[in-house]
């Protein structure tokens, strides 16, 4: 196949991101590394998006517009992921048919096991394996349910700024495409994104997610309890907090705001860490070999020690870049450090090209 060409679009709690991909003959899986064409971000003000959901339509579809504007993308043809926590993922068994087809049948094969109505959904299957059952041939894998209003939300905005989502994909697979290479391709990997206000743990065998949840807690929340600690704003706020850290001694005066963020980093990570026991005593003991952490709130001074301490796992900063290449419209220099904010949009773009 010629080469072509996907924007992944995330749209996040404190800012929208976009990446170009250019895919060579034979798309993600050919001999040519796949190309970063040209990548942006704008910021959102606080409240145009929560828990993964436009709330401001106007000024999300405003931000993507200045981002388009700026970035200079070629297309108006996007990917956009969703995840949030009323996008429901689990274990699933099915009876064996072609994949199209099992897909139409979802809302007659899992309404009674969906904590809402069928018509109310948005359905996809995402198979990981067959085996021979007791009623014949039979596929497992992920069902994903997401509220339809949650996602209509999101396109359109997008759409009011003009642009074509042509796909919806889910933020957890999105992680995998765009991390799970290499090295991390033939491990047990635990993949950690923290967000703003959302933390996506997803866990895979041998590229393969055998795991996806989805945790109410992210990077904003530490903000907003430094700032009701230290009676500031959310902007000095998320400056401390990345001065304090976590697990660093630290002046008197702030000791209140280090209490604050050692509480919330500390339920973060009890949540994430118990995500990685039940994987593990439901899959036969099955040892997670690394964690890979992205997003913003992977950023906070001393985290993946602090992880890598009550996991007992080694942990390491995900970085989706790695193995692409970097077209003279990228300023790649700029990136370095900011790479592991990429992995959504890059992903998402990967999905389409599959």
């Amino acid at each position: 196949m010629a080469s072509s060409r996907v924007i992944g679009l995330d749209i996040g709690w404190t800012c929208v991101r976009a990446a170009e991909l250019e895919f060579g003959s034979g798309g993600p899986a050919g001999k040519t590394p796949p190309t970063l064409v040209r990548y942006g971000q704008v910021p959102l003000p606080l409240g145009a998006v929560r828990d993964g959901e436009v709330t401001q339509p106007e000024t999300v579809s405003g931000a993507l517009r200045q981002l388009w504007q700026q970035a200079k993308f070629d297309s108006k043809d996007v990917v956009l992921g969703v995840g949030n926590q009323r996008v429901v993922v689990r274990d699933l068994d099915l009876p064996w048919m072609p994949l199209a087809q099992l897909k139409e049948s979802l809302p007659f094969q899992v309404h009674e096991m969906l904590p809402m109505a069928a018509d109310e959904a948005l359905l996809d299957f995402f198979p990981t394996n067959e085996y021979d059952g007791p009623q014949g041939r039979t596929v497992h894998g992920m069902l994903v349910a997401a509220q339809r209003d949650t996602v209509n939300a999101n396109v359109l905005a997008v759409e009011g700024a003009g642009l074509r989502p042509r796909m919806v994909d889910l933020n957890a697979f999105a992680l995998v495409r765009s991390l799970a290479r290499g090295d991390l391709s033939r491990a047990t990997a635990a993949f950690v994104d923290i967000g703003a206000s959302i933390t996506t743990v997803v866990i895979t065998t041998q590229g393969t997610p055998r795991l996806v949840r989805s945790l109410a807690t992210g990077g904003q929340n530490v903000t907003a309890a430094v700032a009701s600690a230290m009676g500031i704003s959310a902007a000095e706020a998320e400056q401390v907090k990345r001065e304090i850290g976590i697990g660093f001694a630290t002046d008197p005066e702030r000791a209140g705001a280090a209490e604050a963020i050692s509480t919330v980093v500390r339920a973060l990570v009890e949540a994430v860490r118990n995500t990685f026991v039940y994987y593990s005593s439901n899959n036969g003991g099955g040892a997670i070999d690394v964690a890979v952490l992205t997003g913003g709130g992977s950023h906070l001074p001393g985290l993946g020690q602090y992880l890598s301490s009550a996991s007992r796992l080694p942990v390491t900063l995900g970085d989706p870049l790695a193995g692409l290449r970097s077209a003279k419209t990228v300023q790649r220099e700029a990136l370095n450090g900011l790479e592991s904010l990429l992995a959504l949009p890059v992903g998402l773009a990967y999905g389409v090209a599959a």
